[in-house]
């Protein structure tokens, strides 16, 4: 997977670093900067920097989770003009996400750099951290203002209200302590769960997160008595969960031996998935191709040969 150091990229690291005990451990995101309506500081005094059309540029993976919540935000807030998008190809190489297009980026014509490591150094000089997606960037200050998915998503929710955005509140002020309860669950044994079952080095690791994993999916079928998993409206609890149900029968089931159950086999989280996708604009951000194509390919460790298996047939 590589990282910068000082500034300078470096592919002495692995993939997935993991502890002595054989866990993942996931990157915290360098980047905290919060965008809001009108410059003011975030909700936990973050340095706050004013929404405005034609100033922000958002890059991401369309293979990436994480990255996908931004782009699914995006749609629902009807953001594509205000807040264009440029994509890194799928497959990651001994430098990274890649912009090339012989690798499937779209190129990057904001700062016209081949790899986004390029864009962090341009960010920070003297970084030392992994190179991730999403990253919100600021075209006039030309730095990198988050580059933490749960954060942009928020963000996106409320900044642009008074520039054109659709109406729409994901993290209503009466549901945040029970959204806050259900994503705090879903991100350590779903979200981040297929991660830690798929990365892990030794079976009492893998053990610990592929049980955790399917309790809470368990849970969370159980507790989806309605469209919603958090009142009657859809919120960023379940748009959280969504890309990583999108991915989990092509990828997380087999790639990451997720495969004590399938999504198929959960009625009602197949349902909720499938009801997300046909939101306006939600399914132009799903692009299964370049998700199998990610974790096929740019896991040598965990599938040497890069084949990307044919299946399974999903409906979204």
């Amino acid at each position: 997977m590589g990282m910068l150091q000082n500034g300078v990229w470096t592919n002495d690291t692995p993939v997935a670093p993991t502890d002595a005990s054989g866990n993942f451990q996931r990157a915290e995101s360098g980047f905290r900067d919060w965008l809001t309506r009108d410059g003011a500081p975030g909700p936990d005094g973050q340095t706050g920097v004013p929404a405005a059309a034609d100033r922000y540029h958002l890059y991401v993976s369309l293979a990436c989770p994480w990255a996908h919540r931004t782009l699914v935000v995006r749609a629902l807030k009807g953001l594509e003009a205000m807040l264009p998008v440029t994509v890194v190809g799928p497959v990651m190489g001994a430098q990274g996400w890649s912009f090339a297009g012989a690798f499937g980026g779209t190129g990057d014509p904001v700062n016209g750099v081949d790899h986004l490591h390029q864009l962090y150094a341009m960010a920070g000089p003297d970084m030392t951290g992994k190179v991730t997606v999403p990253v919100l960037w600021d075209m006039q200050e030309r730095r990198i203002v988050n580059n933490e998915s749960s954060e942009i998503i928020r963000m996106l929710n409320t900044a642009f209200d008074d520039v054109g955005a659709r109406p729409g509140d994901f993290y209503p002020a009466e549901l945040r302590d029970e959204i806050d309860a259900v994503n705090e669950r879903v991100y350590a044994t779903v979200n981040n769960g297929v991660y830690r079952a798929g990365f892990a080095t030794t079976q009492g690791a893998y053990d610990e997160a592929v049980h955790a994993l399917f309790a809470s999916l368990d849970w969370l079928e159980d507790r989806l008595t309605g469209e919603w998993l958090v009142g009657e409206r859809l919120t960023e609890a379940d748009i959280r969960l969504f890309t990583t149900l999108v991915r989990f029968d092509p990828v997380y089931h087999g790639h990451f031996k997720c495969n004590i159950r399938r999504l198929v086999d959960y009625p009602r989280l197949r349902a909720l998935a499938e009801r997300i996708a046909a939101l306006p604009g939600v399914a132009d951000t799903i692009d299964l191709d370049q998700i199998k194509t990610h974790y096929y390919r740019s896991h040598k460790d965990i599938n040497p040969t890069g084949i990307v298996p044919a299946g399974p047939a999903v409906p979204f």
